[in-house]
């Protein structure tokens, strides 16, 4: 996949954000090498056995055979661990928490863009600790993170939870979650916090001394968000006409088309496009101007339309005169979302447009929202959730049965287990499937 300047810049939003809130947290970056001993991959079975599918190979490296094969990597637990053993010594030298910025490789054989492809950009966090609660605290720290990133600068209503043992990830004990609705209301895993126990520490004899002068396996956790979020955001908030960008993560937020049609009217319109330009970026928001003579207006509003912008200023020869301007929202079409006479007036535009842009933030949120909450059906037997997953919704029930049973329901429906939530609700349940008592109740969907 190639990501062009248009994509590329959304990712970069998301890494501004989620870098600044890695190092609040106590995270350096640091980087790992890209191709990994194969015998590496070897050492903790389930993470082979999990990942062996989808490794690319390098089995030649300067014209000749290699003695070990490298893996390209994958994820990145076990060349961490590699390095976690000669850097840790002693209980001083824990908490390690450190996270990269990289490109990882799976060799997927059904691919879609942002989605699922062979190669994608994440960052990946890899965290040491001294106990299983301290590293229990930071799995969940972290998918709090990228929850609130979830909510507040993608404006999309993640739900938050854990993932069933046949879901979790290859090397892990527990996996956390947040699961999004797609516009065809299929989930798309949007990120993921694992508490790895000891599972890697045993596999690499990463030990520390711990006060007592006793030697101790370390616990770890590992984090990761990934360019498929890119592909949330599109298809979260997408409709007909195109993109709709949250407008915090948007590389676009105001596009200011000029019109005129005789050549005496362009100089005032371009010198009032100008300046209205200038005082929105001086107050840090972004502005691009479309002057190009080849497209008329129409042409543009749509062009913008289709690329989510979500605000749109229109400056006519009439406005010049006013000293005003006509402003359009991407996320209400036609004249609903058309305002005319706002003043040029510095102050006042800007307030203005800041205005618009939290509305349009909140507005999009509580949208997909609502979205997500109608197409949830509280199910409490196995009839009900096929029902609810044949009409394409989320079924929401009570969960208690084995792995072979949702194993049944995956081959029966196409839906899996893609969290038990941790808003969970009071009282006492029953098994959808069993009638067995049931603590927890967990989400059903089908998922790309």
């Amino acid at each position: 996949m190639v990501i062009r300047p248009y994509g590329y810049a959304i990712w970069e939003a998301i890494q501004e954000y989620l870098n600044v809130k890695f190092k609040e947290t106590g995270h350096s970056n640091m980087y790992f090498p890209q191709f990994i001993p194969y015998s590496f991959i070897e050492k903790e079975a389930s993470h082979v056995e999990g990942f062996s599918p989808e490794l690319a190979l390098v089995t030649i490296g300067g014209g000749k055979e290699l003695e070990e094969k490298l893996v390209v990597r994958p994820t990145s637990e076990t060349i961490v661990n590699h390095m976690f053993t000669q850097w840790i010594h002693s209980y001083r030298d824990l908490p390690l928490m450190i996270n990269q910025w990289a490109n990882v490789t799976r060799w997927e054989m059904r691919t879609k863009p942002f989605i699922r492809t062979l190669e994608f950009l994440w960052q990946e966090g890899h965290t040491a600790h001294t106990t299983l609660e301290e590293a229990e605290k930071e799995a969940l720290q972290m998918i709090d993170v990228y929850t609130k990133f979830a909510y507040e600068q993608a404006a999309i209503p993640v739900i938050a939870g854990r993932k069933s043992r046949v879901e979790t990830f290859a090397g892990a004990n527990r996996t956390y979650t947040i699961e999004a609705m797609m516009g065809d209301r299929k989930a798309l895993q949007a990120g993921t916090s694992h508490n790895l126990g000891q599972n890697f520490s045993q596999a690499f004899g990463t030990q520390f001394t711990d006060e007592n002068g006793q030697r101790q396996h370390v616990w770890q956790t590992s984090w990761a968000i990934s360019t498929r979020f890119v592909g949330g955001i599109i298809m979260t908030h997408g409709d007909d006409t195109g993109l709709m960008l949250p407008p915090k993560l948007a590389p676009v937020q105001v596009v200011i088309v000029p019109i005129w049609k005789k050549a005496d009217e362009r100089t005032g319109v371009f010198n009032a496009t100008s300046s209205v330009k200038d005082t929105l970026q001086a107050a840090g928001i972004k502005v691009k101007v479309d002057d190009s003579d080849q497209r008329t207006p129409g042409w543009k509003y749509n062009f913008w339309e289709m690329k989510g912008v979500p605000l749109r200023i229109e400056i006519g020869p009439r406005d010049v005169s006013s000293g005003t301007v006509v402003i359009s929202r991407r996320d209400i079409p036609g004249k609903q979302g058309k305002v005319f006479g706002i003043s040029m007036d510095c102050s006042i535009l800007v307030a203005y447009v800041k205005g618009l842009l939290d509305e349009i933030q909140s507005c999009l949120l509580e949208r997909a929202t609502s979205f997500r909450d109608c197409n949830i059906v509280d199910v409490s037997s196995y009839d009900e959730l096929k029902e609810a997953i044949s009409e394409g919704k989320w079924a929401r029930g009570p969960w208690s049965a084995r792995d072979e049973d949702e194993l049944k329901i995956k081959e029966e429906t196409g839906a899996t287990i893609r969290c038990f939530p941790f808003e969970q609700p009071q009282g006492t349940k029953s098994c959808l499937m069993t009638g067995s008592p049931a603590e927890e109740v967990a989400i059903f969907a089908k998922s790309y």
